[in-house]
């Protein structure tokens, strides 16, 4: 699913315009991503977790030469999905 067919789904599921639906979602991505910028995490329950990451610096290899290198540190955003979507996942 693409950005187009979930403002589509959100409109249908919501009973909004896309135009409504596309702003909301552009809303939600902006907020998110504004605060995991300044390192809040975002709960949702039910749902799960966005946050961020520290991941220490390291070394590494290039796949192309086999030359060892330095990887720095660096903050990576990270999804923990809760109980409830996991159920629903694996529901059968």
């Amino acid at each position: 699913m693409n950005k187009v067919e979930l403002v589509d789904a959100i409109a249908k599921e919501s009973k909004l315009t896309k135009k409504e639906a596309e702003a909301a979602l552009k809303a939600f991505i902006a907020i998110t991503t504004s605060k995991l910028v300044k390192g809040d995490k975002i709960q949702l329950v039910g749902f799960g977790t966005f946050e961020v990451s520290k991941r220490p610096a390291r070394q590494g290899r290039n796949p192309k030469t086999g030359e060892v290198m330095k990887i720095k540190a660096c903050k990576a955003p990270k999804f923990k999905p809760g109980k409830a979507l996991k159920d629903a996942v694996n529901k059968k």
